[in-house]
């Protein structure tokens, strides 16, 4: 897995235990925290602005007078990219400050409201062509009731284009700092990393789940696959990361899918 390296703009990571992360679980994920750090680094670092982002912008194409759900909008780059490429966006997430920087970026009139993923949305049924969730879904335990909502606020036809880790990638990362024992790949697990990220440091915690549990919840909720991806990064990361990119020149981050509600 590719760390998320940029000069000034670097976040490193570390493995925590879980006995570790059990005494500061309430800390965990308050991007409220470090926001403007985040927001900083994702602006320009290689696995979100040159590998996640415009995979994202690849599958969904040509967005031009869609309207579309981004679901877990952070500050706002993918929401911005959408809606220059002439797409009526509208976006949530949990964080308040993150939020904040959206509308900072998009302007007072960009819909934006606070919600969280895995509870009910402020939207009628039957919405939206697309709902986009970057990187959101793996915050969650259970994907149920999130894929449900997001299914509920799609019109018939419409499209999820979600992006999640690897479960291969998390796998691995445990295998090399020899923690095998606790991220079996076909257990879904909860596991934890020390961010430090603009002088700020953050625990992240996410869950782990094989690739067949993601598939069996997707179709559960009446989506249908209609792709599976492994991008390669945007051919602009080699100029920009060529350190980096002649290391790993294959990445192994995330998995991308496309489903289509039926």
């Amino acid at each position: 897995m590719i760390s998320s390296e940029r000069h000034e703009h670097a976040i490193s990571s570390r493995l925590v235990s879980p006995s570790a992360v059990s005494v500061d679980s309430a800390k965990a994920n308050d991007y409220d925290g470090f926001a403007e750090a985040y927001t900083a680094a994702n602006e320009t670092n290689l696995v979100n602005a040159y590998y996640e982002r415009p995979a994202m912008l690849a599958l969904a194409g040509d967005v031009a007078g869609r309207r579309i759900l981004d679901a877990g909008c952070g500050s706002g780059a993918l929401f911005a990219a959408l809606r220059d490429r002439g797409a009526m966006v509208s976006g949530f997430d949990a964080s308040a400050e993150m939020l904040q920087l959206a509308r900072r970026r998009l302007g007072d009139g960009a819909d934006l409201r606070v919600a969280d993923l895995g509870g009910p949305l402020p939207y009628p049924d039957d919405t939206f062509d697309d709902v986009v969730a970057s990187l959101v879904l793996h915050y969650l335990e259970d994907w149920g009731p999130a894929l449900a909502e997001l299914r509920r606020v799609l019109k018939p036809g419409g499209r999820l284009i979600a992006s999640v880790d690897h479960p291969f990638a998390v796998n691995l990362i445990h295998r090399e700092a020899g923690r095998e024992a606790e991220n079996d790949y076909f257990d879904t697990a909860n596991w934890t990393v020390e961010w430090t990220i603009g002088g700020h440091t953050a625990l992240v915690s996410r869950w782990n789940r094989p690739l067949h549990a993601m598939t069996e919840a997707f179709t559960g909720a009446g989506f249908r696959i209609t792709v599976i991806s492994e991008p390669e990064p945007d051919p602009a990361a080699r100029e920009m990361f060529p350190e980096a990119i002649a290391a790993t020149p294959r990445f192994l981050c995330f998995l991308f899918f496309v489903l289509q509600a039926d």
